[in-house]
């Protein structure tokens, strides 16, 4: 039976402000991507998220980004190496308090938007992110796109290293994201998504933006929280993929 987890990027709100319906997609996903401060999130949206997903049962992951709450971490900044790890090291630091207040933990990282698309090739950057996690747990797995220096890296410093696909965003021909400023980056047809889904999982391939079919084989599948409908699309992906034989668990 094919086995595939299901995260969805979480928390990303801040004070009054709220973007993602955490409640309700806590009720569908198997791990949580809890947005820890540098882009989106705040101490008790993190606090309440992590006691949500606890409460479910959800795998709670570190999203770290860089530090870029107005452009929502999807702007491409350069920094430092050194100032980066210890900047992932603190993100993962501060949600694990909360996750442990829960009775649960931080049981993955994944970078967050620019930083997410930057360690796909840059090798220093991939390097800091990893650093930065063996800083916080040497032990912590680390989720990316296929191919990535980020996943080499993890892999090289003996971090379990797990691919992710996304059925809602276009790919290019090597198997990187369109990137968001280009017309179709983004899938937003419904029924697309679910089929994109389910081919994911089950054929680890997908039509990539060109036309072309790609292989991309992925333990995890995102489904992104700031999505319109997003509740309602993750519980048609979800059935779809039950019904396809697929097994939802989480990897960690």
């Amino acid at each position: 039976m094919t086995v595939i987890d299901l995260n969805a990027d979480l928390g990303e709100g801040f004070g009054r402000w709220r973007l993602t319906d955490d409640e309700e997609l806590l009720s569908v996903v198997t791990s949580a991507n809890v947005a820890c401060g540098f882009h989106a999130g705040d101490p008790a949206t993190m606090r309440r998220v992590c006691e949500l997903a606890a409460a479910r049962g959800v795998t709670i992951g570190a999203q770290v980004s860089y530090r870029d709450l107005a452009g929502f971490g999807r702007r491409a900044m350069d920094v430092p190496p050194a100032e980066l790890a210890a900047e992932v090291a603190y993100q993962i630091g501060a949600l694990e308090v909360f996750a442990r207040a829960a009775g649960a933990r931080v049981a993955y990282v994944k970078p967050h938007g620019a930083l997410y698309n930057r360690v796909v090739h840059d090798q220093e950057q991939a390097g800091a992110v990893v650093e930065g996690v063996l800083l916080a747990d040497a032990a912590l797995p680390v989720l990316g796109l296929p191919g990535s220096r980020l996943l080499q890296l993890a892999a090289r410093a003996g971090l379990p290293a797990v691919t992710e696909a996304f059925a809602d965003r276009a790919y290019t021909d090597e198997g990187t994201l369109v990137p968001r400023g280009r017309d179709g980056a983004v899938v937003t047809d419904p029924e697309a998504v679910v089929e994109r889904s389910v081919g994911l999982a089950c054929s680890g391939a997908v039509t990539a933006h060109s036309g072309t079919r790609i292989q991309v084989r992925a333990r995890s599948l995102c489904l992104h929280g700031d999505t319109p409908g997003a509740v309602e699309l993750a519980r048609r992906v979800c059935e779809r993929l039950v019904a396809a034989g697929v097994r939802l668990e989480a990897f960690a």
